[in-house]
Formats: structure tokens, sequence, C-alpha cells
């Protein structure tokens, strides 16, 4: 997997933790870098966690399912990124559930919640054999910046590029996932 490819899917996972930052961004009343940085932080390290936790159960199974693994990376990702999509164009307000609060406990749910889908894209890395401490490092550094990003937007900006942001994010995923299964089919 390439930088380009590996990019495209950082930016496609970060887009759920980019939405709730913009979110906690309008939910500040005064939005500071430290607050900024504290919610990149929870992100950024949980989608770095999370597809290391997923590479780490994929390969376990890798020798088991090597003959079908284009396919897991292409249904995994195909359902992530319709996943993404459908929420984003539903009517389901991820602004409604978050407020200004720090805390630990609101935090660390919203970074397992907004990471979940990362943890699958890790065991369709196990099947790419991708070299998941730069993958794993590049994809939470995207996201933290993203994050950073989202909660400054949000505070400045509102909620108008959210939707758009998530149904981008969800057709990268659904584009590599088909991209994955194209190769692996020698269609390019």
């Amino acid at each position: 997997m390439g930088l380009i490819e590996l990019f495209l899917i950082a930016v496609g996972l970060s887009m759920d933790a980019f939405a709730v930052s913009v979110c906690k961004g309008l939910a500040m009343k005064r939005c500071t870098w430290s607050k900024a940085g504290i919610v990149g932080l929870y992100f950024g390290g949980f989608q770095a966690l999370m597809p290391l936790i997923g590479y780490i159960l994929g390969v376990q199974f890798k020798d088991v399912i090597t003959s079908v693994d284009h396919w897991i990376a292409f249904i995994l990702l195909g359902i992530i990124g319709g996943n993404m999509i459908r929420e984003a164009l539903g009517s389901c307000d991820e602004c409604e559930e978050t407020d200004e609060s720090l805390d630990v406990r609101t935090m660390l749910g919203l970074a397992v919640a907004t990471s979940i889908d990362a943890l699958a894209v890790g065991v369709t890395f196990a099947f790419l054999q991708v070299n998941i401490v730069p993958a794993v490092s590049f994809i939470g550094v995207i996201t933290f910046t993203l994050s950073v990003a989202g909660v400054k937007i949000g505070n400045v900006f509102g909620t108008k590029y959210q939707t758009k942001a998530e149904i981008i994010g969800g057709i990268i995923l659904v584009l590599m996932g088909c991209k994955i299964l194209l190769e692996h089919l020698g269609v390019i």
C-alpha cells in the first residue's frame, strides 16, 4: 500500500472524528488551542490504537483466510464507507450528543465511538501486509490534525461542512475497497 492510498484511508477514517470535533468546537464558548489539542489527542490516539488492535487480531487469522482477504477488505471498507455516507445523509445529528465537556469519560466514549471503523481497517491491514507502525502513526497524526482543525472550524464556522466531510470520507473508503478488490482480481 502506497503513501497516497494510506493518506486517503487516514482521511476517510478521520472524518467521523472531524465531524465530532466540529460539534465540540460549536459547543465551546471559548476555544483555546489546548482544548483543541485535547480533542485531537483523544481522537488521534484512538484512531492509531484501533487499527493496531485490528491488525494484531487479523494477523492471528491471516493464514486461515488468505485466499479471501481481498474480499474481506472490500466488504469491510464498503460497509464502513457506506455507513459513513448513510449517517451523513440521515437525520442523526451528532452535534446534539456533544457538549463542551472534555472530561475523560466523555472524550473516551467519543474517541471509541469514532474509531470503531479503524479497528476493521486494521484487520484489512493485516491481510494486505501493511507495515503497521508507520501506518497507524500516520493515521493518528492525520486524525489529530483534522480533529484540532475541526474544533477550531466548528467554533468559528459551525456545521456547514460536516455532512460533506463525512460523505467524502465514506466515498474514499468505498473506493479504496474497490481498488483493493480490483487489484487482487487482476483488473487494474
